[in-house]
């Protein structure tokens, strides 16, 4: 990552951990990719802070912790030296192949500790026309 170019590459492995059903469904490991201050505004209209994220996604059944989405549209912008924003597309699909569903997604990641956390999140379900 330079001043003027974070790495998409590395932000975007850190960003697809979280839609890894043996990531999601591991408390500690949640735990250590998000910040303590954490806030997600979900794709449902639920606020979530870090711990109710992290038993949510503890809970997840192993049918909904396996629906992988597809990323689309992935880009990373410089906030300040210790940020990036983090904005993509992503489809959850049904066993035949066809979108159930495609989200705006957009992330803050941020420096703490010599570690890269996400700070915040925000899904936005796109109506199907």
């Amino acid at each position: 990552m330079t001043a003027d170019h974070p790495d998409a590459t590395f932000f975007r492995s850190l960003e697809q951990k979280l839609h890894r059903p043996e990531i999601r469904r591991s408390p500690d490991t949640v735990r250590t990719l998000l910040a303590d201050d954490f806030v997600e505004f979900g794709s449902s209209g639920t606020v979530y802070d870090k711990a109710s994220i992290v038993e949510a996604l503890a809970g997840e059944s192993a049918v909904e912790a396996a629906l992988v989405p597809v990323v689309h549209d992935f880009a990373v912008q410089l906030l300040g030296s210790d940020a990036v924003l983090v904005t993509y597309r992503s489809s959850r699909h049904r066993s035949d192949g066809t979108v159930e569903r495609t989200t705006l997604r957009s992330s803050i990641w941020t420096l703490i500790d010599n570690r890269w956390q996400m700070l915040f999140h925000q899904g936005t379900v796109v109506p199907f026309p």
